[in-house]
């Protein structure tokens, strides 16, 4: 069937070829910056040629590593309640692009913690696969990489605090900094931060409403 919407058939297949070097990459193996990736790379990334929202983490787990399928975990059942949706709206790739500012999962560090999403992702993928998607119109920023990127290109680098408390305490000002993308930073939903859910009461009572609203307006047909 043809693509009666020849942008959206022109980003598609931009995306394609995009997925497609993405799938074969090696940088953080073959030309690493650091240590090299401690296994062989698996890239989990759902861009979107028609979806408004992008769910913007940080990088898989190992769950995530061995299914390839993103938030395919617990951290991912407290994300989709956050969001007020189910599993079902949550993978239909026509409403929702998850792209990790890591592809691969990491590896652990010496306390047993996943390590930072790799820097290579970033640096070859990110502003190519943005470019290839500018119907995106909210933008979920989950833990202080995918803010400091985020927040960046989109002219916003003054608005990241020092810390991601600060970022995320800050987010009324982060959202109504700009019309097209909107921007609402998360912390991430792993159950590591359920004592920083616990400290932050305001979080649940004042920004996941509003969260739930945002993301609710933009399902469904355009």
């Amino acid at each position: 069937m043809m693509d009666d919407d020849p942008p959206r058939a022109a980003r598609r297949g931009e995306l394609d070829a995009v997925m497609e070097a993405i799938a074969a990459c090696r940088i953080c193996v073959d030309r690493p910056q650091g240590r090299p990736l401690p296994h062989q790379p698996r890239p989990v990334a759902w861009p979107s040629a028609s979806a408004r929202i992008l769910v913007a983490g940080q990088a898989p787990g190992m769950r995530v590593h061995v299914s390839g399928k993103p938030f395919d975990d617990r951290s991912g059942d407290r994300l989709r309640d956050w969001m007020g949706i189910d599993r079902t709206v949550f993978y239909d790739r026509s409403q929702l692009a998850i792209v990790p500012m890591g592809f691969c999962f990491p590896g652990y560090d010496a306390k047993g913690g996943d390590l930072p999403p790799r820097r290579e992702c970033r640096a070859a993928w990110h502003d190519r696969m943005m470019a290839a998607m500018p119907q995106i119109d909210l933008i979920l920023a989950i833990g202080a990489s995918a803010q400091a990127y985020h927040l960046d290109r989109l002219g916003l680098r003054h608005l990241c605090a020092g810390s991601l408390t600060a970022t995320v305490a800050n987010w009324r000002t982060i959202l109504a900094a700009r019309d097209r993308p909107a921007v609402i930073v998360l912390p991430h939903p792993s159950w590591r931060n359920t004592g920083w859910l616990k400290r932050h009461r305001w979080f649940e009572a004042e920004l996941l409403p509003v969260l739930r609203s945002e993301v609710a307006a933009r399902l469904g047909p355009r």
